[in-house]
């Protein structure tokens, strides 16, 4: 083989290498950014394929949001009380420049720093609330207070805190029984408070529809006594105009009224005198007419 041949192989074999060290990609997932000696000379790189100088490093990072479960830790309460809270951490590369700044781009180191600021944040909130505060309130609040605070910590770390939450909350058996006891004793102050609270607003209701009532009953019947006395004084007012009319007809039914009500009946005795006039119409029936 010819030098000429040789020197041929080797330009295209160090074209071929140079183009390789000078190519690189980044995908959907990822993000990346150029250092030249350290300094970092280009960021914000989109999915595809990129030139770099040979000499050039290309760091990635992982684009997508990623999760971290620290290990169990014990808090203590206000009432310094050990609790055992289990939590995990969703985060993700926001800036890749401060990023790579503040953690070299280390994914596991980034993980135990978010991981430290958020069980700090957790710490604060439960030293400052009591075993049963805890307990009963929903477990998001253990995490509501301190999630403001631990995100703009991360921030500062190049990193978007998404989420955080607690997956369970145990207390030691002994402490557990006597919260447990606290609690029962608590919520059956409130519910005997409820209860009297709700007998006394039944016994107003009560009282109150039975003056009601009574009220009612009263005007009703008020109401019923004069419409009665307006019809009686008007039925009398009819039967007077009726029987002014003709008196001696009026007189004639009335003894009639009278004979049924007082004859008929068996072992009824009467005791008449001879000219009385409960009779005058049997003795002579001829009277009516007069």
């Amino acid at each position: 083989m010819s030098t000429r041949v040789v020197v041929m192989v080797v330009a295209v074999a160090g074209l071929l290498l140079a183009a390789l060290t000078s190519l690189f990609t980044v995908s959907e997932t990822q993000l990346a950014l150029r250092t030249e000696f350290g300094a970092i000379v280009g960021t914000a790189y989109k999915p595809g394929l990129h030139w770099k100088l040979p000499w050039d490093q290309v760091v990635k990072f992982d684009r997508r949001i990623l999760t971290r479960r620290p290990p169990t830790e014990s808090f203590l309460t206000n009432d310094n009380r050990a609790l055992t809270v289990d939590f995990y951490i969703k985060w993700r590369v926001k800036d890749p420049t401060v990023y790579y700044e503040a953690t070299g781009g280390d994914e596991t180191s980034a993980g135990d720093r978010v991981s430290d600021i958020v069980t700090d944040g957790i710490k604060s909130v439960v030293a400052q609330r009591t075993v049963e505060q805890i307990v009963a309130s929903e477990r998001a609040a253990v995490t509501a207070d301190m999630f403001g605070s631990a995100s703009r910590a991360v921030s500062a770390l190049g990193i978007q805190l998404i989420d955080v939450r607690v997956e369970r909350i145990d207390l030691p058996e002994e402490v557990a029984d006597r919260v447990y006891e606290k609690m029962k004793q608590d919520f059956a102050k409130i519910a005997n408070r409820l209860r009297a609270e709700g007998d006394s607003t039944a016994t107003g209701i009560r009282a109150g529809a039975d003056r009601e009532r009574t009220e009612i009953i009263s005007n009703a019947q008020r109401d019923a006594l004069r419409i009665k006395g307006a019809a009686d004084a008007q039925a009398a007012d009819i039967y007077a105009r009726a029987y002014s009319s003709n008196p001696d007809f009026y007189a004639f039914y009335r003894s009639l009224q009278a004979y049924e009500r007082s004859l008929g009946q068996p072992n009824d005795v009467l005791v008449l005198s001879p000219d009385s006039e409960f009779f005058k119409y049997m003795k002579d029936p001829g009277s009516a007419r007069k």
